[in-house]
């Protein structure tokens, strides 16, 4: 019996929808041209965590539930007297997604845990100049993984798409195509 290959919903989205529907928008005359999403960064910046030691390791535990994928501190680069903060001391977590793990959240984030935000009316439209795209979260409870009983503290993050689009009207409707819940726009 022959086993068929896995492939992640929102994979096979972009190459049987995404990328036709680009291809005519921009003229592109390959394939290759259309952008495409490199990565997608979770980042939670846990600046208390000079006086709660604890923060770290709660940090890393939720955020690998969450991506599943190991997450890694990060440390800060120098000294900051006013903020009791020292070169090499943890203050953050981060994982970056790529591949199939990267389509499997990018469903998970869109389909689940945006709608679950208190008072949504969607997404900036904002982007960084270069054609990615970071959007903060106020609370980690969003998403499912996390279970609300075992939660230490109420935490936010950043969550940046990486792309290879040219511009920020490439990137704005590769994420569009995709079903990216941005605010309407007043035009």
């Amino acid at each position: 019996m022959e086993r068929t290959k896995y492939i992640p919903n929102y994979k096979k989205h972009y190459q049987e929808k995404v990328v036709p529907a680009l291809m005519k928008k921009f003229n592109y005359k390959s394939v290759m041209q259309v952008p495409k999403i490199e990565k997608i960064v979770l980042n939670m910046g846990l600046g208390k965590a000079i006086e709660d030691k604890k923060l770290i390791e709660v940090g890393v535990e939720e955020l690998t539930l969450i991506a599943g994928q190991r997450a890694v501190p990060t440390y800060s680069k120098r000294d900051i007297n006013q903020f009791k903060l020292r070169r090499g001391k943890p203050i953050g977590v981060k994982v970056t997604l790529r591949g199939d793990r990267m389509y499997e959240f990018f469903e998970r984030l869109i389909r689940v845990a945006v709608p679950r935000i208190k008072d949504f009316n969607g997404l900036p439209t904002k982007f960084d100049g270069r054609g990615n795209y970071t959007f903060g979260v106020d609370e980690q409870t969003i998403f499912p993984e996390i279970d609300l009983e075992k939660v230490y503290k109420t935490v936010g993050m950043n969550i940046t798409f990486v792309t290879t689009a040219k511009t920020d009207e490439e990137a704005y409707h590769l994420l569009k195509e995709f079903g990216f819940p941005f605010k309407k726009e007043n035009k």
